[in-house]
């Protein structure tokens, strides 16, 4: 029972009371001085109990002002499914709390507009350049340079760097950042107009130049760069790189967005990941506007652990796989991206907000016991209960056996296996525990009992829209039968005799 019930109810109460006090006044008429004791002492207790009246009273109106202001600003309360362990949520919540408002002296919009600096080069307010950065300074060779797409708007704001392809085959970053240059992401009008802009946003597409032409996830020398900074400058090769990308374009810039997908042979649910008690990461991860945030600090040597570890507000999103293009996953790359300018007051609009969130700190990989051929029976995005078969191995070599491969626990399929061929060990699904809010998640799934993402069915937002005029051809068919209609131009065109043709025709067929 809410408070407000309970409100209600003592008004009820302390109503009926009244009444039969009134009714208790001509008994005692025989006694008249007795009446004026009675009227003082019945006069006194309203005294006391109007005081926590007046108390409850003053709670429901607060709380009936209260929704009214969220009735009329047209807000519902976003439900959230949080798997996160209590202790974890604690500590986040601890962190939060002493975190202090971030404020720059080079967001203040009374100063006016200043040139951006990055990697030497200037750019001046109000305008869209695009500079090309070597990753190794040398003289002779391969210095793998780097494109790089600067918006910097018309007023000061937050610094803003999106990247892409830290690992060479993972596809969905390079082309997000892609559609996000095009001029009709760009142009007057548009939503990354710099004349509307306030702030900048930094697009690098490719962080891995060598690697996305070999369309390999490593470096030459073998290692993998999203596991070497912040680098050094007189390190091995792949250290170097990371030195120059870190000194250069990650510690002077505010927030940062690493779009990811799933290594070869799987693919990812679209998902965000970030260390929810720094409190400008845990921003930027609600403000993505996923449904699926996963808390977490990432390996050592990683460029988001780095950059949340200096203070900067990083996340990684992750979506589709590897060597391949992933036409949902960019759509919702290129909305979270939208979403997070818009939420920080960099462009204008209102950020699309999820359906709902699903907080989670831990995960289950299910790997496969047999080798061979695996049927797998359920997608990324699937709900799955206990003990549910999501896959099945069947061995070329030895017809008629098979191994079913069974769910651990009930929760959300975040990753599943692509590649058909497995062996002992071999992981076939990234299983989200799900043991809170269960029918919160499952009232999200469709009819395949998957999770839609939001931004995943919406139109692409870098593709426009072409008016075709309708053109009227002479000899167009308008109904009827199709080869008459086309026919008889073709006849007075070319003076071809329908009648003796159809004679003919007739006359064969009576032979035949």
């Amino acid at each position: 029972m809410s408070s407000e019930d309970e409100s209600e109810i003592d008004e009820h109460l302390s109503a009926s009371k009244t009444p039969s006090k009134a009714k208790s006044k001509p008994k005692s008429t025989s006694k008249p001085k007795s009446k004026t004791k009675s009227k003082a002492k019945a006069k006194s207790k309203p005294k006391s109990t109007s005081k926590p009246k007046s108390k409850a009273k003053s709670k429901t109106k607060s709380k009936a002002k209260a929704k009214s202001k969220s009735k009329s600003s047209g807000k519902k309360t976003l439900k959230v499914s949080n798997q996160i362990p209590q202790e974890r949520r604690d500590k986040i919540q601890k962190s939060l709390s002493k975190a202090k408002r971030r404020k720059r002296s080079e967001w203040d919009r009374a100063g006016g507009p200043k040139q951006h600096r990055i990697a030497n080069r200037r750019v001046k307010p109000n305008s869209i350049r695009r500079i090309s950065m070597p990753l190794l300074d040398v003289t002779l060779g391969e210095n793998w340079a780097t494109p790089i797409t600067v918006l910097h708007g018309a007023r000061p704001g937050p610094v803003i760097t999106v990247t892409g392809a830290i690992h060479g085959d993972e596809l969905v970053g390079p082309l997000a950042c892609s559609m996000l240059c095009q001029e009709s992401m760009t142009g007057p009008g548009r939503p990354l107009d710099p004349s509307a802009m306030a702030g900048t946003l930094r697009i690098i597409p490719v962080l891995n130049p060598p690697g996305y032409r070999r369309l390999s996830r490593y470096f030459p020398d073998g290692r993998d760069l999203n596991r070497q900074f912040p680098g050094s400058s007189d390190g091995n090769t792949t250290s170097r790189v990371a030195d120059k990308i870190w000194e250069n374009l990650i510690i002077n810039t505010d927030y940062l967005i690493d779009l990811h997908c799933a290594a070869v042979g799987r693919t990812n649910l679209p998902q965000v990941r970030a260390n929810l008690a720094h409190s400008e990461s845990n921003k930027l991860a609600r403000a993505f506007g996923v449904e699926v945030i996963l808390d977490s600090k990432g390996p050592r040597g990683t460029l988001r652990r780095n950059a949340t570890e200096e203070g900067i507000g990083s996340l990684t999103y992750e979506g589709g796989g590897a060597t391949q293009t992933d036409h949902e996953a960019v759509k919702v790359a290129v909305h979270g991206v939208l979403n997070v300018l818009r939420s920080f007051k960099v462009i204008p609009g209102y950020p699309n907000r999820p359906r709902f969130r699903l907080l989670a700190s831990g995960s289950t990989w299910v790997r496969a016991e047999e080798g061979g051929l695996v049927d797998m029976f359920v997608q990324a995005g699937s709900y799955i209960e206990k003990d549910e078969i999501i896959g099945r191995i069947v061995d070329p070599q030895k017809p008629g056996m098979s191994a079913d491969i069974l769910s651990p626990e009930s929760g959300l399929i975040i990753c599943s296996a692509t590649n058909p061929f497995v062996t002992a060990g071999t992981p076939v699904g990234h299983l989200l525990p799900i043991t809170k809010g269960v029918r919160l998640v499952k009232s999200q799934l469709d009819g395949h009992q998957r999770l839609i993402v939001s931004g995943s069915i919406e139109d692409p937002p870098w593709r426009e829209e072409y008016e075709v005029d309708e053109i009227a051809i002479e000899g167009e068919w308008q109904g009827g039968d199709v080869d008459s209609e086309w026919q008889h131009d073709w006849d007075n065109q070319y003076g071809v005799n329908h009648a003796a043709v159809t004679s003919e025709e007739e006359s064969s067929e009576e032979e035949q």
